[in-house]
């Protein structure tokens, strides 16, 4: 396969994918689009930004691949019948990584480039939402979203208020920053071989990295059985797709201290980005 052109799959995912999120945000507006579909495009403000995310992600991936040699496919969008649209997207390693300064850059280069965006669009959002005193009502089917230390200083430094304090009512453009942030916060997870999975790797080598590995599993499904359940199904899912991270082929390779400084501003940004109750209110 060509890896630097979309196949005729990837190109319906992403188009479907655009199509589903853009219900998703016109919904978010309160149209039905099936009702009213020349309203569907109030949904493009959400779908846009969101998308805009991913597609930031995972092209970070795939420029760094191709900049080390690695094949990868382009990325493939999940369509999804959710709230947001998507599942998000994946991009296919189609050969095992050369060394550990690959596997950080290719590794890192996802989750922070989407976190740059998501941060973006959180601000530019934010200046658009209404914020509502603790006892003001919450509309009908609302639901209460965590919130990770950089949305809190992102609210401080935008609305001048703590999200615990004052029920803000977000902007489309604010919830798919927020969604970004997220994303960025599972994809950093270090277990297996997600990017914080390659990181780790990157950073401790093998026999670390299991160690590590196999400790945020149950760390991951105590945080299911103590604050959301959605932790205990993201565990078990992390164990299925397994613990272990393939070699690199020449191991011996060390990272240099750049390398190093980026490594641990990524496990950084896991922190800031992490929360333990995403969501609540169903």
């Amino acid at each position: 396969m060509n890896s630097h052109r979309p196949t005729f799959i990837q190109t319906v995912l992403f188009l479907t994918t655009c199509f589903t999120t853009l219900m998703a945000g016109a919904m978010m507006e309160g149209v039905i689009p099936w009702e009213t579909p020349e309203r569907i495009l109030e949904g493009l403000p959400f779908a846009g930004s969101l998308m805009t995310i991913l597609l930031t992600h995972e092209m970070g991936h795939y420029i760094m691949s191709r900049r080390h040699g690695t094949p990868a496919s382009l990325p493939y969008f999940i369509p999804a019948p959710s709230m947001i649209g998507t599942f998000g997207a994946v991009i296919k390693m189609q050969s095992r990584i050369l060394d550990r300064r690959a596997l950080l850059d290719i590794g890192a280069a996802g989750p922070l480039a989407g976190f740059i965006v998501s941060i973006v669009a959180s601000a530019v959002g934010l200046a658009q939402s209404e914020v509502l005193p603790v006892a003001g009502e919450m509309p009908d089917g609302s639901i209460q979203l965590g919130d990770s230390l950089i949305f809190k200083l992102l609210s401080y430094a935008v609305l001048g208020v703590d999200p615990s304090d004052s029920t803000v009512l977000l902007h489309p453009v604010a919830f798919a920053g927020w969604i970004g942030l997220l994303v960025t916060a599972l994809n950093l997870i270090p277990v297996g071989q997600l990017d914080g999975g390659h990181i780790c790797y990157a950073l401790f080598g093998d026999e670390k990295h299991g160690i590590i590995s196999n400790t945020a599993i149950p760390v991951l499904i105590a945080l299911g059985v103590l604050f959301w359940p959605g932790w205990l199904v993201w565990g078990l899912l992390l164990i299925f797709l397994g613990r272990k991270h393939p070699p690199v082929v020449l191991p011996f390779i060390t990272l240099d201290a750049h390398r190093r400084r980026i490594g641990w501003i990524s496990l950084g940004v896991f922190i800031l980005t992490f929360m333990p109750v995403p969501f609540s209110g169903f």
